[in-house]
């Protein structure tokens, strides 16, 4: 790819694919080559994140730790001074390479690159996608972010009032509001591959298995549902964790009577979007998720969502675009299901809505636009 003249280091920490990845995938194709020189710096230079943005400029990551920090687990104190004896090396690099502004995008690289990109001089584009009350975003990017950007208007929330605050900016992700998804074929695919009959209702978990996202109370729900009327459900979770002790879990509530046979973990598949197609309903449990990229994927593919008053779902499901129910509740979840699937005239209607608001809100274009005035910004100062 060819060099521009402001060179973006964006520091990638572990080696599993989130959202975030297929975000900033979307932002690095839509940058101007002429105007900007992405650079990928990896702790595991030979992975999954390696092969996700092959054909941009990548780089090792000078001091890598000695056990990747786990997503989704907090940031200890004793974790965050364990990255000091990195900053030098991480400053090195980011001089060797001339970069400009260092757009960090998850806690761990919040944590592990922040004062080296100062230390060289650099803008530092804090990027949050997580919990509005994480400490890194209330005490630290205050004081080293030259810019905070966030996916919701919940992921500030519990921001601390202060001039980073006043600053930050809210910037949906962007999507390929084009996509297209076969639902006949991909549900027919998913019915053989399940052995399941033609009027079985299939409900959806998609992303990692995380406590924040429920996995076990989409097990709940599935369970609810089957009790509530006579048609045969499933549910198909997509995804991994690298949490042993939330898996096995799982894997002990799908040998209860009222899930056994019935619920699948299914693994991580690409496109997800293919397999969102191939659902009956989109099944969101997470609490406190600052948005889910899954969530706008079904509105694009008119695949129907039933989500909870959580987080940063009710500024993705507006009013008349889905559900939303209390947290927690497989209850309240299942009756949502049902009702939206025994009510088709409304279902065709609500379906619709939903994709046309989505490709108006969420369009990589929209996201490209905000993200490089931000980096002229920075750049200029």
């Amino acid at each position: 790819m060819k060099s521009g003249s402001v060179t973006i280091a964006y520091p990638m920490a572990g080696d599993s694919l989130g959202g975030s990845h297929h975000s900033l995938l979307g932002l690095l194709k839509g940058l101007d080559p002429e105007v900007y020189r992405p650079v990928i710096i990896l702790e595991n230079p030979n992975g999954r994140l390696a092969e996700h943005f092959a054909g941009f400029e990548q780089r090792p990551d000078p001091a890598p730790p000695r056990k990747s920090f786990a997503v989704g687990r907090a940031f200890s104190v004793s974790k965050f001074a364990s990255t000091f004896t990195g900053i030098g090396r991480r400053a090195a690099l980011l001089r060797e390479i001339g970069s400009t502004i260092v757009h960090s995008n998850d806690g761990r690289t919040h944590a592990t690159w922040a004062f080296a990109a100062k230390r060289a001089g650099c803008q530092l584009l804090w990027h949050h996608r997580a919990d509005p009350y994480a400490k890194g975003l209330r005490y630290l990017a205050p004081f080293v972010a030259d810019q905070i950007v966030a996916v919701s208007e919940f992921s500030l929330s519990g921001m601390r009032p202060s001039k980073a605050r006043q600053g930050a900016q809210v910037v949906f992700s962007p999507f390929d509001v084009d996509v297209k998804a076969d639902r006949t074929a991909m549900r027919q695919r998913l019915l053989t591959e399940l052995g399941a009959r033609e009027d079985t209702i299939i409900c959806g978990y998609f992303g990692s298995f995380i406590d924040r996202k429920r996995p076990l109370e989409f097990m709940n729900a599935v369970a609810e549902l089957r009790a509530m009327q006579d048609r045969p459900v499933v549910g198909v979770l997509f995804g991994e964790t690298t949490y042993p002790e939330l898996e096995t879990a799982m894997r002990a509530r799908m040998q209860e009577p009222d899930v056994a046979g019935v619920v699948h973990i299914m693994g991580y598949r690409s496109p997800g979007v293919d397999w969102i197609a191939a659902v009956d309903l989109l099944l969101v449990t997470a609490v406190s998720e600052p948005l889910g990229r899954t969530l706008v994927e079904a509105m694009l593919i008119e695949t129907p969502v039933i989500a909870t008053r959580s987080g940063g779902n009710p500024e993705a499901i507006l009013a008349g675009l889905g559900a939303l129910v209390e947290p927690d509740n497989a209850a309240a979840m299942a009756r949502a299901a049902l009702d939206t699937l025994n009510n088709k005239a409304a279902l065709a209607e609500m379906t619709s809505r939903a994709k046309e608001s989505a490709k108006a809100r969420f369009s990589e274009e929209t996201h490209i636009a905000k993200i490089t005035q931000i980096y002229r910004n920075l750049s200029a100062g």
